[in-house]
């Protein structure tokens, strides 16, 4: 069985496994070097931890999920971020953990969130349009793959300030519901 948990110290070594394990393609577009053992425990200490959760099959992470507010006059918007294990992808995982994610920034006041996307990743895409989103900017030849590449990158955004549209993100009965976690 699946659980979404905060992520925590004591999961550093898991959450490097997890990210250590997926194709050098997925890495491509995070923008951190998540196989480094002091980003992943810099989530877990201090000011950089942000808001940020993993869905656990006992021990193994099978993905992650944060909501990382920007700073200064951009503070009431949030930044989701979501990686799923290949394993786990058309499982419907990652709606239930980027909704579990959309739930907790309501909640703790962001009004706006922002998800940034490869334009060639159709089912984040459309994941995420699923959950409310729609396309703010296209920004060409924003990033560069490991093969030297140019791509595309989608910004969708999703206005959450008012108590309507925040059910409407979650969806009405899944917030009435238990949380996953």
């Amino acid at each position: 069985m699946t659980t979404v948990v905060p992520l925590q110290s004591e999961h550093t070594d898991a959450v490097l496994q997890f990210f250590r394990e997926l194709p050098q393609g997925d890495l491509t577009f995070i923008k951190e070097d998540v196989t480094e053992a002091d980003v992943v425990r810099a989530w877990t200490s201090g000011s950089d931890r942000g808001d940020r959760w993993i869905a656990l099959d006992g021990e193994q992470v099978l993905a992650y999920a944060a909501v990382l507010r920007l700073p200064g006059w951009s503070d009431h918007v949030g930044e989701v971020r979501l990686v799923v294990a290949p394993a786990a992808r058309g499982s419907g995982l990652g709606r239930d953990l980027a909704r579990h994610a959309l739930v907790r920034a309501v909640e703790a006041g962001v009004t706006k969130l922002v998800v940034e996307v490869v334009a060639e990743q159709g089912s984040a895409l459309a994941l995420f349009t699923a959950l409310g989103f729609s396309g703010e900017a296209l920004l060409r030849d924003q990033i560069r793959d490991r093969d030297g590449r140019l791509r595309d990158l989608m910004v969708l955004a999703h206005h959450v300030g008012d108590v309507a549209t925040a059910m409407d993100t979650v969806g009405l009965p899944e917030a009435l519901s238990p949380p996953l976690g």
